[in-house]
């Protein structure tokens, strides 16, 4: 069965437009899963319970969407069908896909982690230093992969070092948490104290 000159177009746009998409989830990734955190327990080193649960509600959320998302579009849509479901699948596919998976969910799981340790402000800093040094790794891979590491250009060395030192610079300047209210109220507090005691003398 042949294939149509028209299944063989490339659309910028439509690629485009699911870049951008793509941007918008992932940039919406971290606030939320930080969110979630929050709400399922104290945050910070002496948390109780938002560090993994989350990990599993986004385990959840890959099952739903990375596997029976596809089945649905192939069926529904005829989209990739060919033989049916279970044709296509070679060996090397599925090892390098499931690598792909398992280095998706282990950076899942840092981003967890910097998001729990670094406090309530760690969205602000630690998204941008992800998403500012993922696509160095991401195109030092692919580099490695397709064997062109000889048309590495100085702009991209440039590039690589503003990205270090974009990242020491965000970590350095991250907004803190205030004090919480109580400790605010505790300040003051013995500030009034020291104060009346000074007068007293």
């Amino acid at each position: 069965m042949g294939t149509s000159a028209s299944n063989t177009q490339y659309y910028p746009v439509l690629a485009g437009v699911f870049a951008i998409v793509t941007a918008l989830f992932w940039g919406c990734y971290g606030p939320v899963l930080h969110k979630g955190a929050v709400y399922m327990g104290e945050i910070g080193p002496n948390m109780g319970s938002g560090r993994l649960r989350p990990f599993l509600c986004v385990g959840l959320a890959y099952f739903l969407i990375s596997i029976v998302g596809p089945i649905v579009m192939m069926q529904v849509a005829g989209m990739e069908k060919g033989n049916g479901l279970l044709h296509g699948w070679t060996f090397s596919g599925i090892v390098w896909s499931v690598g792909g998976g398992a280095a998706g969910a282990l950076g899942a799981f840092a981003l967890i982690m910097a998001l729990n340790y670094g406090g309530p402000t760690s969205p602000t800093f630690v998204m941008p230093m992800v998403f500012g040094a993922a696509p160095v790794v991401s195109t030092c891979v692919a580099m490695y992969f397709n064997k062109t590491y000889s048309q590495v250009s100085p702009f991209f060395l440039v590039g690589l070092l503003l990205v270090i030192l974009g990242a020491v610079t965000i970590l350095v300047t991250a907004p803190k948490p205030g004090k919480p209210k109580a400790a605010v109220e505790k300040t003051n507090s013995e500030t009034s104290t020291k104060a009346e005691l000074e007068k007293a003398k």
